[in-house]
């Protein structure tokens, strides 16, 4: 029975969610630029740069694991 209870959260879940990026309370999801070249904000670059080595250090220690 708890996997239909879960199943209805989930719903709601997703519920809320679109309900909340409709009135604007969510910010929109920023995709990283594919190339480097595309970013011209040094700020913005040093955001996906230390987006990029959490990446790698996560996937490093999990195949040293």
């Amino acid at each position: 029975m708890a996997r239909n209870e879960e199943k209805a959260q989930s719903m709601l879940y997703r519920f809320r969610e679109a309900q909340a990026a409709e009135l604007g309370l969510l910010k929109p999801k920023e995709r990283r630029p594919y190339l480097a070249s595309d970013c011209t904000n040094v700020r913005e670059a040093e955001k996906w740069r230390q987006q990029i080595l959490r990446e790698i250090s996560r996937k490093v220690s999990k195949i040293q694991d």
